[in-house]
């Protein structure tokens, strides 16, 4: 197992997976918010690419939030998991739908600062994060950027679980994962430097790569 001294050297072993798409057209590095954010800056940065954030809110469970029964994205993407949403009723979704949506609009606020809407249409979407343990808001991140049009999708994490990784394979056009441990446990054992990342962190990141 190896572990990165922070996010930034785990973009830069991430961006030596991903050399093909150097010089690719249309190509844009999305940034899943908050923690994928400083990784996909140095997948940009080395692929010549520009870099925006892709803001999926997970839609929990009622009685277990981090049982997820579907995603919100920008531009009023919802996606949702039919099995686990039949299980609730109308109201319990509008109301954690409404909740999420909320916050997913005050991040697009705060993120975009000014920018136009998040338009794929036609792109090459390279979703990057952090690392996956179950997979499912990746999942949603695919799903979201298919639906704002990208033509191809590319997910790339630094470290990530062999099942998350299969399930990924099986929807993404292409899955990059530098590690994947047998024994996977959590993400942030994988990281020296795991801090939480700020808002502020997200906002000087877009602006240093605009």
């Amino acid at each position: 197992m190896t572990t990165y001294r922070d996010r930034a050297e785990a973009g830069r072993v991430l961006a030596e997976r991903l050399t093909a798409l150097v010089g690719e057209p249309d190509t844009v590095v999305l940034g899943l918010v908050r923690g994928g954010v400083p990784v996909a800056r140095v997948v940009a940065e080395r692929l010549g690419a520009p870099l925006d954030v892709l803001v999926v809110r997970k839609l929990g469970m009622p009685w277990a939030r981090e049982v997820a029964f579907g995603a919100l994205g920008p531009g009023g993407v919802q996606v949702l998991n039919d099995a686990m949403a039949g299980r609730l009723s109308s109201d319990d979704i509008a109301e954690v739908s409404g909740r999420e949506q909320v916050e997913l609009e005050r991040r697009e606020r705060l993120y975009r600062g000014g920018r136009p809407p998040l338009d794929l249409t036609g792109r090459v979407a390279v979703i990057v994060d952090d690392g996956l343990a179950t997979g499912a808001t990746a999942r949603a991140a695919v799903e979201v950027v298919r639906r704002l049009g990208a033509r191809r999708v590319v997910v790339a994490v630094p470290v990530g679980a062999q099942e998350a990784y299969e399930l990924l394979a099986a929807e993404a056009d292409q899955v990059v994962c530098a590690q994947r441990p047998s024994d996977f446990g959590a993400v942030s054992v994988y990281y020296d430097d795991f801090h939480e990342v700020s808002d502020d962190e997200v906002t000087d990141a877009l602006t240093a790569t605009a």
